[in-house]
């Protein structure tokens, strides 16, 4: 699948408890600082009850969801930048991820220590920041050293790529993520190969009680909502407690308990959810006799890029596509119908696939 993100946060902020409920991976969880040891990894469905549609429609015997990886991530301190803790290991772990998931601690209890003492979601925000961006610092920096030494012979491209540097300097110094700064495609592509932590995109969770789930104005769960919204990033709350014991129940009690309680989505799916728009992710789905699958591609991604994602030779031999919406599907009822009235069409490479596509590839082999 190739999408991957980062579950990462202080120690003792719920990240592990959580990462067990999306993934029922069982990582270690336990009232002590860096319990999480290395990273474990869970595979999670995306819930979208499109598949299952077109399974039913496309006379497909099972459907198959698209999937995102979770990657639970030791906790950061102050100092990791330096290895204070676990953080060479942690930040060499959030570097393979596509995004990151920041886990912050918005509820109280005296049972479950916290690292600074207190809860306070914007002072564990900014220690997150700061270490994620002095980390960046010291990358730029190393960087821009050497590509100085070879401005000296009037090399064009290495004064353009010192111009750059220095300007992702400039705003990493001024203690701003990366991600807020507004790069050309071909800024971003002269920085790429760095794989700075601060240019990766996040989604903030507010882990809360049950208390604060059923206050939306919650004033610390607000605190940090209003962070992400200044910073343009998505945000969601979910009590990773009660998450973790649904996931404990046989399916039908816990939508029976999710019912009595007047939970109509859980927090985890609004969580999968969110972390697949903030990679900026779209589902499109194909279906044969054998069944009808979900699969994940970026935004803007090309038909044979897109059919690249199901088999590389069908992206080598690429034809052309055969395509109809999903609700243009629904509306028609069955394939067949769709092709009767006209509105199954054949796309070519330019072919921007769109999300809820119902796609056929034709290839040469």
């Amino acid at each position: 699948m190739g999408f991957s993100l980062g579950i990462v946060g202080l120690p003792n902020v719920g990240k592990s408890t959580i990462f067990n409920a999306l993934s029922k991976a069982k990582a270690e969880v336990s009232n002590y600082p860096f319990c999480t040891k290395d990273k474990n990894v869970g595979i999670v469905p995306v819930p979208d009850p499109r598949v299952a549609r077109v399974a039913e429609l496309m006379k497909s015997p099972k459907a198959i969801p698209t999937i995102i990886e979770f990657v639970d991530i030791a906790g950061l301190v102050k100092g990791s930048h330096k290895g204070e803790g676990l953080g060479n290991k942690f930040l060499s772990y959030i570097r393979e991820v596509d995004a990151i998931t920041h886990v912050v601690r918005c509820f109280a209890d005296p049972n479950i220590a916290h690292v600074d003492g207190s809860v306070d979601p914007k002072r564990d925000i900014e220690t997150i920041h700061t270490e994620l961006a002095l980390a960046d610092l010291g990358t730029v920096s190393k960087k821009l050293s050497a590509v100085k030494s070879q401005t000296k012979t009037g090399d064009k491209k290495a004064l353009r790529e010192k111009e750059i540097l220095e300007k992702v300097e400039t705003h990493l110094n001024a203690g701003n993520p990366l991600r807020t700064l507004r790069l050309s495609d071909e800024e971003k592509n002269l920085i790429e190969g760095l794989n700075l932590l601060t240019a990766k995109p996040i989604l903030y969770i507010a882990n809360v009680d049950e208390a604060e789930l059923a206050t939306p104005d919650d004033p610390t769960v607000k605190v940090l909502f209003d962070l992400a919204k200044k910073e343009g990033a998505r945000a969601v709350a979910i009590c990773g407690k009660l998450e973790s014991e649904l996931g404990e129940l046989p399916e039908a009690e816990a939508e029976e308990y999710k019912k009595e309680a007047g939970i109509t989505e859980s927090g985890l799916s609004k969580m999968i959810r969110a972390g697949y728009e903030t990679l900026d992710l779209i589902t499109f789905f194909t279906a044969n006799e054998k069944e009808a699958r979900a699969w994940t591609v970026k935004r803007g991604t090309l038909a044979p890029q897109a059919a690249g994602k199901i088999h590389s030779d069908m992206e080598k031999g690429f034809i052309s596509a055969e395509i109809i919406h999903y609700d243009d599907l629904v509306r028609a009822s069955s394939h067949s119908k769709a092709k009767e009235l006209g509105i199954v069409r054949t796309e070519g490479k330019s072919y921007e696939v769109k999300d809820g596509d119902v796609a056929y590839f034709r290839f040469n082999v």
